[in-house]
């Protein structure tokens, strides 16, 4: 059986940062629409100024379609929103971020439709897309309103996966943040997430501690005796292959890392510094939601924006890391069906071939 050619949303973020330089570069291999049929949302402005700063890009052209529901396979459609008056490489302007957000808010609405089968997203400027419609902090805060579902933000690369338990808060508000029911929360959604979504049957979870040296015994901080071990102790008893605290320092440092399929940290910087530094080219992964979203790893880079020097491996592997997860699902959907009702069907069928063969006797007789 032919494998669905899925239709994989991807907005342009910021159109004065990377966004438009690194979705070009990733598409421009004709042969990328052999695997999915692309569809982007953004201004054809920004798309154009782009590309003529890009002379080494030999084939990217685009076509103008409504809404996905018009894509065309083979081709790489283009949804026009999220429009500029400027293009203003590396400057952050209200126009751009407010561009960044119709993008968005345009892309969901034939997600919503059930129009696509994943998105991704180019990176945002969180500063200048607040207004009074907006006030999130992140893609993830945003989907999961949007979506209204218990997400989660997971960083993923082929060897690693980081899961957060708080993302864009202020450091000086993350313990208060950090609860027991919290993590127990996350260690399910985790689980879940690592079987449906990457595919791995009995996954091993490491939760990382929040205080230096796992709170020494309580002489740094007692959260770890408190809160997070027994969270530990109650996902365990659900089953969830949950393990630690492990100070961050000793699991990173020690390759220890590896043994796991996953690694829950506390905050942003605790799980994102090691992973950015082992997974360079890694993906942004919203889980916990009935929709797969993906980005790359990395922010709308204005200092190099306009200049031709991103490097478009993140989103390349956003946009496969989407299509996988969607992969996954439907394979993990049809794993785990009801087999009743398959079983009553071919009861059902054979009770009649039996009963015709009997109809058929009687007819002789």
């Amino acid at each position: 059986m032919t494998e669905p050619k899925y239709k994989i949303g991807i907005t342009q973020g910021d159109p004065n940062g990377i966004g438009w330089e690194v979705i070009i570069k990733a598409l421009a291999d004709p042969r990328i629409t052999e695997l999915f049929t692309p569809v982007l949302y953004g201004s054809p402005r920004a798309a154009a100024c782009y590309r003529d700063t890009l002379p080494e890009v030999e084939q990217f052209t685009t076509l103008p379609v409504a809404s996905a529901a018009e894509a065309r396979r083979g081709k790489i459609n283009l949804v026009a929103c999220g429009e500029v008056a400027e293009v203003v490489p590396g400057k952050p302007t209200p126009e751009a971020g407010r561009a960044a957000v119709e993008a968005l808010r345009t892309a969901m609405r034939d997600l919503k439709a059930g129009e696509l089968d994943a998105r991704v997203t180019a990176p945002f400027d969180k500063e200048t897309v607040q207004s009074d419609g907006f006030r999130f902090t992140g893609h993830t805060e945003y989907l999961a309103a949007e979506l209204q579902g218990q997400s989660m933000m997971i960083m993923c690369s082929d060897i690693l996966r980081v899961g957060l338990v708080t993302k864009h808060i202020p450091v000086s508000e993350i313990a208060r943040n950090i609860t027991r029911e919290k993590i127990v929360e996350d260690l399910r959604i985790f689980n879940r997430s690592l079987i449906e979504d990457f595919g791995i049957v009995r996954p091993r979870i490491a939760v990382m501690a929040l205080n230096p040296h796992a709170g020494d015994s309580g002489l740094l901080g007692r959260e770890e005796q408190e809160i997070i071990q027994p969270a530990i102790v109650d996902a365990f008893h659900e089953g969830i292959l949950a393990f630690g605290p492990f100070a961050a320092d000793g699991l990173f440092a020690g390759g220890g890392y590896t043994k796991y399929d996953g690694i829950l940290a506390m905050y942003h910087d605790q799980g994102l510094a090691p992973f950015k530094s082992l997974s360079p080219e890694g993906v942004n992964f919203t889980a916990g939601l009935q929709a797969v979203r993906t980005s790359p790893d990395h922010g709308t880079a204005f200092d190099i924006a306009g200049k031709g020097k991103a490097d478009p491996q993140s989103m390349r592997n956003a946009i496969y890391t989407a299509i996988d997860i969607v992969r996954h699902r439907a394979q993990w959907a049809a794993w785990s069906a009801n087999p009743l009702p398959r079983a009553e069907r071919e009861k059902s069928a054979r009770d009649n071939a039996r009963d015709n063969q009997q109809a058929g006797r009687e007819q002789k007789e």
